[in-house]
């Protein structure tokens, strides 16, 4: 399914006749953490060759405390970020297009009630870094995280775009 959704990110936005499709799937990967409160954190992926793409297919936040009522976290991945920021208000943007994944969860009565929401922009595909921003509602507590990442080789034109659309450019 990951290489069929590559391929249309291809067809809407390649030039010069190269294509996807000749994307290789490489492996998947996982990150975990955490990260402080309302603080930006830096998820180095970048391997120098702008011909490695990462694609984000799973993210889940969640409290350090589950047993606890009122310990609700969020958290937002974004292609664009500074190491140690605070975090930008509206947090969760969707017409922000350096977001690319939202993930939340809400514990309401001493673990009785787990809310879990994670949401993935589908056509995310990074070549640099990634970046996590967690917000823990209560008591200022660090957020975890697990990313589950699947790994391409791509084309330098296709790492090319990417860089485009990872600032904000709208291709």
């Amino acid at each position: 399914m990951a290489q069929g959704r590559l391929q249309s990110v291809s067809e809407s936005s390649a030039q010069g006749g190269e294509e996807m499709s000749s994307a290789k799937f490489l492996g998947e990967y996982t990150m975990r953490g955490n990260g402080p409160d309302r603080t930006t954190v830096r998820l180095s992926l970048f391997d120098g060759s702008f011909k490695t793409a990462y694609k984000v297919v799973e993210f889940t936040c969640f409290t350090e405390d589950p047993l606890s009522s009122g310990k609700d976290v969020a958290g937002v991945l974004k292609t664009e970020g500074v190491h140690g920021a605070s975090i930008t208000i509206p947090f969760w943007d969707a017409h922000d297009a350096t977001q690319i994944g939202w993930s939340s969860q809400g514990v309401k009565a001493a673990a009785d009630t787990v809310t879990p929401f994670s949401l993935i922009d589908p056509d995310n595909l990074i070549v640099e870094d990634l970046y996590f921003t967690g917000v823990c509602g209560s008591d200022g507590k660090p957020i975890n995280y697990l990313i589950r990442l699947e790994k391409y080789d791509i084309t330098e034109w296709t790492g090319a775009l990417c860089l485009v659309r990872a600032r904000s450019q709208n291709v």
